[in-house]
């Protein structure tokens, strides 16, 4: 595992403004993740998991108010979406927060038992744990990984999956 301080910018794959490989500073970067499809539970060394072998089925983008499988949510990612996940019981005035970043499409928001922080972001191979929901680094990784370089599949849909956001 790294640890990304920097910023390298390349094309973006949704839009003519340019993304950020690294993410904004404390961006974790993690390498050698399988994509293999299974409908066994799968053990990720990450909480909550970065990539890896996922559900043949995807999480529809939105915002949750209850967990939603991490095999899900990680084949989510791998269409390009950035997964928000905050610990239980976060303040209502957070969680109004959140659900406006479940609006730009391509991110998915759900809660998370036994998260490290009050939130975390999490994309392809990426992760940030911002101290809060109001840390502008949070709106800066959706900006530089919600369909950004990333994505191991460009182009795939973040809705027709399963699931009924709020």
């Amino acid at each position: 595992m790294t640890v990304a301080l920097g910023s390298v910018a390349c094309g973006s794959s949704d839009s003519g403004k340019t993304k950020r490989a690294a993410g904004p500073p404390g961006t974790q970067t993690f390498g050698g993740l399988g994509r293999n499809h299974t409908d066994a539970p799968v053990a990720y060394p990450q909480t909550p998991p970065v990539g890896g072998n996922h559900s043949p089925r995807w999480q529809n983008c939105g915002f949750y108010s209850q967990p939603v499988p991490a095999e899900r949510a990680v084949h989510s990612m791998e269409h390009g979406a950035v997964w928000i996940t905050y610990r239980p019981g976060l303040a209502e005035s957070d969680l109004s927060r959140l659900r406006k970043f479940a609006q730009e499409g391509y991110v998915l928001i759900s809660p998370f038992e036994g998260l490290p922080g009050p939130v975390v972001a999490t994309a392809w191979g990426r992760q940030l744990r911002p101290d809060s929901v109001q840390d502008p680094r949070l709106a800066t990784f959706v900006s530089d990984f919600r369909r950004g370089p990333q994505t191991p599949e460009p182009g795939a849909p973040c809705t027709g999956g399963i699931g009924t956001p709020e």
